[in-house]
């Protein structure tokens, strides 16, 4: 009982000097409250990290508008954390926009239009629904066609996308923008009710795993 309560003690510690949720306004969330178990818990890529996984889709409007929140939160990124984007594939137009990212990956240029695909679909009408269609984007940042077409069509990117049309269903995805904690907790506007509270509950998570156990 002793060491629950100088866990439970870290953890507030840890949470009242982020400054980042503990702002008088915000009560300690729970399993149901901000936040919801992952069940069975994943596997997490890196063991000596904690892993904050932000499930994604460039046609989705809330993605589109928790960007700025989750860009911030990467300014202050702590250094116990990895944090990896995971395009979600739900169907057809979902897969297409997948592999622009995991293309991007593929050409190192992920941080140059990543910003950029999500305005080019979400306020310049692009559907950008063909391989076509993402070669001219991609030219845009002076990739070559016959490069693009070498990455788009790669093993790696295939090997990603089917990997990422079985991540649904294992972290139980029912929309997005989702994020997940260490391959145990999943929140997301829809379950903290904004995306402030979002970002409040995972660094109360991030603090949680930090804790000594």
């Amino acid at each position: 009982m002793l060491k629950m309560i100088l866990s439970l003690h870290l953890v507030l510690i840890a949470l009242g000097s982020n400054g980042t949720w503990a702002d008088g306004n915000s009560a300690i969330f729970s399993e149901g409250k901000g936040y919801e178990l992952v069940k069975p818990s994943q596997p997490t890529h890196n063991s000596d990290k904690i892993e904050v996984i932000e499930f994604f889709w460039y046609g989705c409007p809330h993605c589109y508008r928790f960007e700025p929140y989750i860009n911030k939160w990467l300014q202050q990124i702590p250094e116990n954390v990895e944090f990896i984007r995971q395009p979600a594939i739900f169907g057809p137009r979902w897969s297409m926009h997948a592999k622009a990212y995991f293309t991007a990956e593929a050409l190192d240029v992920v941080e140059k239009v990543h910003a950029d695909l999500f305005d080019a679909i979400q306020n310049k009408n692009q559907k950008l629904q063909s391989e076509s269609e993402l070669a001219e984007f991609f030219a845009k940042y002076g990739i070559a066609r016959a490069e693009f077409d070498q990455a788009f069509n790669s093993f790696i990117v295939d090997t990603k996308m089917r990997q990422a049309s079985s991540m649904g269903p294992r972290y139980g995805l029912s929309g997005v923008p989702v994020i997940i904690i260490n391959g145990k907790y999943r929140t997301g506007g829809s379950i903290a009710k904004n995306f402030g509270e979002v970002i409040n509950v995972m660094d109360f998570l991030i603090a949680k795993e930090g804790a000594p156990q």
